[in-house]
This record gives structure tokens, C-alpha cells and sequence, in this order.
């Protein structure tokens, strides 16, 4: 092994020779260079090998080649590639053969692999890297898929890349994916070969000795794999997705039409039909005749039109097809438009007004999800319609009884409401629902209130040592209040015997949220500790000093101010 080692740095020596005599890098780095590919090669060729070691390898290489570049950039120096990086290069592509070869089953490696070559000019190399791992991944049509995209987009071989799909598609011959990208790619061949085209003609050139087969022009390979495609794949999400391929293309306007007219054949009880041929209204321009708008207020009514095109196409969609995911489709387009910003007031209105109509006609409907109540009470909350969201969430609720969500959404209308009934709503809440997951699943300023809330219904209801383990449960559960603290503090110190440790225990958690603002916290523990029975007095100095060290600002002036005054009173 020794021997082995010893001619691979041989090899070496040539590259790190021109790398001094070229100032690239100095003689101490050379012989770091040399001591640290001793240790890298005798890791890869002992006879225990490990991954790790490989990888280790090819990262030292890599770096050594981009600072190799860096210091050429740096002092403009830009001759012996050939015997410096390109051997270099060489080398890390024998080390990757050997890992891949022996590690087979590793599909990252395989992938560095891959983007090695890529990077580091070793492109000539590519073809074979994916042909082998291939062999050994055939079962994974994204890899299949990136080879035949190397062949079309960097060797520029439409046919290298054809046959890799046609090869993929057996292993794979349902794979929506691979048809996908075949289409994709026969679409942009016939695009390159009419670019071509018009490129010779604009030189005066004489076409007629090249082939460009007319049927190729205009698309016919793509239009024979979409066919054969829906002879297997007979899905509307899948149609949809070849015609928005399609539409890339602009010379493809009858291949469009042709799989527009097909999807609406084949798929009219598919809500997705029904959404595409909606939105579709948005992307037709006014007729030619027609004078188009040019203010902003013009141009805000011709938006307003094409949508409600859209909403006609939708409103003729429910009837045809009732259900919940055709309503599904209907508000979120009215959601998508609503949220998409504009300056005129009239388009935000009648986006609004369309909006909430589609969620009372649905509701009316009983073709309402549960997430969607959701969304309408937000919208309703947003825009103060109390009223209203106290309407919907208590239908909501009915609907949906053991729905975390939509009791929380009712509570949340009832705090934004001011009503008087949270307490009596929140026990009510508690009989559906566990409370600890309602609680948690409630986020932001809301679940402060849910929390101080459900400490407070624990103790009234279960007594302590319930509100104990609910405050245990929740005490990194942010965010809190100070309240949320004072309540368990309280609770504590109601009981018979009220332990100082459990007091220390909570005053301790509430200033780690609260003690770089809250001086009262601190004056109520320094309290605590002089006049509780089992208080340690001498604590309270040690207490202070904390104080003085996280109160920011007036909170400090205060603290002084009021520890001063406590002292004057016990004199």
C-alpha cells in the first residue's frame, strides 16, 4: 500500500511543481499540500474503506482547485490549465469512479458526481456518469429526467435526449413527470428548429437542403406524446398541466386549442376543468375593435369585467357540479383576487362584496370545509363585521363540534366582540375539546388571554393542584402575560400550606419573561422572601442586585424607588 501511495503523490509532483514555479503558492504550502494528500490517499486505499473518506478527499480537491482560482484572478495569471487543474480534475473523477462503483446504492454521491463534472469543465465525462448511474437508478424518473435535460440544454442533442425519455418511459410508463418534461422538451426542439429556420431565411440562405420537416415545425412529436400520454394518464390535473406547457409556446396555438377542447370533453365533472376554463377569462383581451382603456380608473373597470367573466363561468360550475371542492376552487379564486393589491377603491370593493358572496352562497349551501369558516370569519374580523362573524362561527361551530379550530375562532370573535359570555363559552369549549390541544393550538396575542383563561376555569374547576400541572404544561408555551404568573402565584398562596419553593419556582419563571420590564415582580419576590415563614431574608439582597442588573431604563428608576421606600417602611 505504502508503494501505492508513494506513486500517487509521484503523480502529484508535476501539478505542484508548475504551482510554485508560477507563484501560485509557496514552498511551506507545497509541502503542506504534499502532507496532507499522504494522509487523504492512504484513508482511500487501506483496506477498510469508508465513505466518509472519499468524500473527505474530493472536498480537499475542490478547495484547493477554487483557491488555485482565486490566487490566478488575483494576480492575473491564467496559462497551464492542462497541467494543473485539469490533472487535478482527472484525478477527483477516478477517486468519485472508485466511490460510486463501490457505494452504488448512494444516490447523493452519484449526484456530487454529477455536479463536479458539471462545475469543473468535466462535461465531456458527463454522459458516461449518467449512463452508469442509470444503470443502477433506473427506477427513479427524476434522474432519468436531469440526464436528458443535460442532453438537450448543454450538449444541444434533442436526440440523445429522446431516446433517454423514450428509455425512461419503459421503465416509467406511467410517469406523469417524465411525459411532462418529453413534451417540454419536444416542444422546445421544434422552437429551436424554427428559430433556425427563420434565422437561415433572414440570410438569404437557401433552406431547402437542411430538414425542417413541416409537421416537426408545428409540433407533431409533442402532439403524439400528449396523445399517447392520454391514453394512460387520464387525469384532468395532468391534462391541465400539458395544456399550461403548451401555452409557453406561441407557435403552438393549435396544439392548445386541441388539448383545451379535449380537457373540456373529457373532464367536465372535474372541478380543476371547471377552475381552468374560470381563469382562463382573465388572460382574453378585449376585442380588437374595441378601444382598450388607458386611465387607471378604465383600466381597474376592464379588470373588474374579465372577473366577473370568471365568476359566470364559476357560477354555471356549481350548478353543473355541486360540490365542495367546485366551491373550493370558486372562493379561492375570489380570495386570490382579493388579496392582489390595487389602488382603486371600486375593484377592492367588488372584490370584497364577490367574496362574501361566494361564502354565503356555499354556507347557505351546506358546502362549506371547515378550514373555509375559518378564512371567512378572518375576512369578516378584518373588515368589522362583529356582527356577521358572530353569526357564521356560531354556525361553524354546530357544524363542527369537536373542531379545535372553530371553537377557537369563537372565542376569538367573542374577545373581539367584548362579549360577556368568553368565560361561560370557554367551559362550554372545554366539554368538547381537550383542553391543553385547544389551548396549543391557538397562536399569538390570542392564546394569551386562553391561557389565563383555562389556569383560571383549572383551579375553579379541579382545585391546585390541576392548575399546577396546567401551568407545568404550559410555562414555555410563550407568549404569556404577567397576569398568567400572578394567577398560579395567588393560587399558591390560598393554600393552607403554601410551600415557599413552588412560590420561588413561579416568581423565577415569570421574571425570565418579565424582569427586564416589571419592577413590581421583583419588589413581590423580595416580599415574599422577608415575610413568608419559610422566606430566606438573606436571599433578598442577591434578589436585588438581579433586579438592578436586568431592569432597563425607568423600570430601574422605579425598582429603586420603591425598594427604597419598602426599606424607610421597615425601619
Amino acid at each position: 500500500m505504502a508503494e501505492i501511495i508513494q506513486e500517487r503523490i509521484e503523480d502529484r509532483l508535476p501539478e505542484l511543481e508548475q504551482l510554485e514555479r508560477i507563484g501560485l503558492f509557496s514552498r511551506a504550502e507545497i509541502k503542506a499540500i504534499i502532507k496532507k494528500a499522504s494522509d487523504l490517499e492512504y484513508r482511500i486505499q487501506r483496506r477498510a474503506l469508508f465513505k466518509e473518506d472519499f468524500i473527505n478527499y474530493v472536498q480537499y480537491e475542490i478547495n484547493l482547485l477554487e483557491l488555485i482560482q482565486r490566487r490566478r484572478a488575483r494576480i492575473g495569471y491564467s496559462f497551464k490549465k492542462d497541467e494543473i487543474e485539469n490533472s487535478i480534475v482527472h484525478r477527483v473523477q477516478g477517486v468519485f469512479r472508485r466511490a460510486s462503483a463501490k457505494w452504488k446504492d448512494d444516490v447523493q454521491l452519484w449526484l456530487s458526481y454529477v455536479v463536479f463534472c458539471k462545475k469543473w469543465a468535466a462535461k465531456a465525462q458527463l454522459s458516461k456518469v449518467f449512463s452508469a448511474m442509470l444503470a443502477i437508478h433506473s427506477n427513479k424518473p427524476a434522474l432519468w429526467i436531469m440526464a436528458a435535460k443535460w442532453e438537450m440544454e448543454d450538449r444541444l442533442s434533442s436526440e440523445s435526449a429522446r431516446q433517454l425519455f423514450l428509455r425512461a418511459l419503459r421503465f416509467h410508463p406511467e410517469c406523469p413527470k417524465l411525459y411532462q418534461e418529453y413534451f417540454r422538451m419536444e416542444l422546445m426542439h421544434a422552437e429551436k428548429l424554427r428559430k433556425e429556420k427563420q434565422e437561415f431565411e433572414k440570410a438569404k440562405m437557401d433552406v431547402g437542403a437542411l430538414d425542417y420537416p413541416e409537421e416537426i415545425l408545428k409540433g407533431e412529436l409533442a402532439r403524439i406524446i400528449y396523445k399517447n400520454s392520454l391514453s394512460i394518464i387520464k387525469d384532468a390535473e395532468f391534462h391541465v398541466s400539458l395544456l399550461s406547457i403548451a401555452q409557453l409556446f406561441d407557435f403552438a396555438k393549435d396544439l392548445q386549442k386541441e388539448i383545451y377542447d379535449d380537457l373540456q370533453a373529457l373532464h367536465t365533472d372535474d372541478p380543476l376543468t371547471w377552475d381552468y376554463v374560470a381563469r382562463r377569462e382573465l388572460e382574453i383581451e378585449s376585442q380588437s375593435g374595441e378601444e382598450q382603456p388607458t386611465t387607471k380608473q378604465a383600466k381597474a373597470v376592464e379588470v373588474c369585467r374579465k372577473e366577473e367573466r370568471c365568476c359566470a363561468v364559476y357560477e354555471e360550475a356549481v350548478k353543473t357540479l355541486p360540490t365542495e371542492a367546485m366551491w373550493k376552487c370558486y372562493i379561492n379564486f375570489c380570495l386570490e383576487r382579493f388579496a392582489k393589491k390595487t389602488n382603486s377603491q371600486f375593484l377592492r370593493e367588488k372584490r370584497l362584496e364577490r367574496t362574501m358572496i361566494a361564502f354565503r352562497k356555499a354556507h347557505e349551501l351546506k358546502l362549506l370545509l371547515e378550514f373555509q369558516y375559518k378564512q371567512w370569519i378572518e375576512l369578516l374580523l378584518h373588515h368589522d363585521f362583529i356582527k356577521e362573524a358572530l353569526e357564521v362561527v356560531v354556525a361553524g361551530t354546530e357544524l363542527f363540534r369537536d373542531s379545535v379550530t372553530m371553537w377557537q375562532m369563537k372565542l376569538q370573535v367573542l374577545i373581539d366582540s367584548k362579549s360577556p359570555d368568553v368565560a361561560a363559552l370557554f367551559e362550554e369549549a372545554f366539554v368538547h375539546l381537550k383542553p391543553q390541544k385547544a389551548i396549543l393550538a391557538v397562536r399569538g396575542s390570542d392564546s394569551v388571554t386562553l391561557k389565563n383563561k383555562y389556569l383560571d376555569w383549572a383551579y375553579r374547576s379541579a382545585g391546585y393542584k390541576k392548575a399546577r400541572a396546567v401551568f407545568k404544561s404550559l410555562q414555555e408555551s410563550r407568549p404569556f402575560s404577567v397576569d398568567f404568573f400572578r394567577k398560579i402565584i395567588q393560587f399558591e398562596k390560598e393554600q393552607e400550606s403554601c410551600k415557599m419553593a413552588n412560590l420561588r419556582e413561579y416568581y423565577e419563571r415569570a421574571l425570565r419573561e418579565f424582569g427586564s420590564v416589571d419592577s413590581d415582580l421583583w419588589m413581590d419576590y423580595i416580599k415574599e422572601e422577608l415575610n413568608h415563614p419559610l422566606g430566606k431574608p438573606e436571599n433578598c439582597g442577591q434578589i436585588y442586585w438581579r433586579a438592578m442588573k436586568m431592569l432597563q431604563g425607568e423600570s430601574a428608576e422605579v425598582f429603586v424607588a420603591k425598594h427604597a421606600m419598602h426599606q424607610a417602611g421597615h425601619l
